[in-house]
């Protein structure tokens, strides 16, 4: 047996020697230690010999047990290293070829013009304040001055959560909706703090409407100011320097007397058209005029309402429609396209 082994040792020297490839090598580790491998094969007949004998073969193969996983280790590593070598020696990488970039991601037309008309209100000192989507109706309606046979208020223009529930600090159920306008943000905003105030509101509203110019949800940035004082003629100077900063800097604005249940006076904003200049085209039917936005005096039942002395402070409030005017800024004609996740359409801006 001793000479069995020392031939197993032999031969397999020489064949690890040869072999070239990390496969050629595992076969070679399954032939002579796997477990019907040769050297199982020769450690199988120790049954027949004497206890001292069956100790000093077993040393024997042991010894070359490990003598074989070192070579085959050693192996190993020289066929992987010849591997390399033959790729590195094989076709070259031209590292001077253009990679195969990926595309960038694209800011939607909403987000764009959301962003750019608060960042020119911030540098006109506006703040910005944010309320939650699903409101009550009191700060929704009510504390606008909005009564209860409004039109605004009837179940076709509004999406109602629930038939109404009691919150803290109301005597009375309260229907919850979504929030038909971020005014209510106003209200919280006065609620929560003294004048004065500089502070618009962005975010989504809710109606029921669905057609080529309306969605049931879209955005709105309305602003309020609010100190002694003020006048309308501060809301026309600010909203004249908006119309320059957002439109271009030969834009004009005018305003028209208008009607709105929290605001008095209250007047439509109209900015010369960006298409023709203000000659006249088909997006403005002639008239060189766009309407952009609502604006006016806060009502003094407003303040009222959220515990301001009307006899001590005035404010002006405006607010705007954002895809109205991300269409006007980027010539889209119809507004649903905005809403329906085509890359094409996102990729252009």
């Amino acid at each position: 047996m001793n000479d069995r082994l020392a031939a197993l040792s032999q031969s397999a020297k020489q064949e690890l020697e040869s072999a070239v490839t990390p496969d050629a090598v595992e076969a070679l580790r399954v032939k002579y230690l796997g477990k019907k491998g040769e050297l199982s094969a020769i450690l199988g007949g120790m049954g027949k010999l004497s206890p001292d004998e069956r100790r000093e073969l077993g040393a024997k193969a042991n010894a070359l047990k490990t003598d074989l996983e070192t070579k085959i280790t050693a192996a190993i590593t020289r066929v992987q290293d010849l591997a390399l070598d033959a790729e590195l020696k094989g076709a070259k990488l031209d590292v001077t070829l253009p990679g195969r970039g990926r595309s960038g991601g694209h800011r939607h037309p909403v987000s764009q013009t959301l962003e750019d008309i608060c960042a020119v209100f911030a540098r006109l000192g506006f703040v910005v304040e944010q309320g939650p989507e699903i409101e009550l109706d009191w700060y929704n309606f009510e504390a606008l001055n909005v009564p209860a046979d409004h039109p605004a208020r009837d179940m076709q223009d509004t999406f109602y959560v629930d038939g109404g529930t009691l919150h803290a600090g109301f005597a009375r159920e309260t229907p919850v909706v979504l929030r038909t306008h971020t005014s209510p943000v106003q209200i919280r905003t006065m609620l929560g703090q003294k004048p004065p105030v500089r502070a618009v509101m962005p975010g989504r509203v809710y109606r029921k409407d669905s057609d080529q110019t309306h969605t049931p949800m879209f955005h709105q940035v309305e602003g309020l100011l609010v100190d002694t004082k003020v006048t309308f003629a501060e809301l026309k100077g600010t909203l004249d320097a908006f119309a320059k900063a957002f439109f271009g800097a030969k834009s004009k604005t005018r305003f028209r007397p208008s009607f709105f249940p929290f605001t008095e006076p209250s007047a439509e904003v109209d900015v010369s058209c960006v298409f023709c200049s203000g000659n006249g085209c088909r997006v403005c039917k002639q008239t060189g005029w766009l309407e952009v936005l609502g604006s006016g005096m806060v009502h003094p039942n407003v303040f009222r309402h959220a515990g301001y002395d009307p006899a001590q402070v005035t404010g002006f409030a405006f607010g705007m429609g954002v895809e109205r005017l991300a269409m006007l800024r980027y010539g889209i004609d119809d507004l649903r396209t905005m809403f329906e996740n085509d890359y094409r359409f996102v990729a252009q801006f």
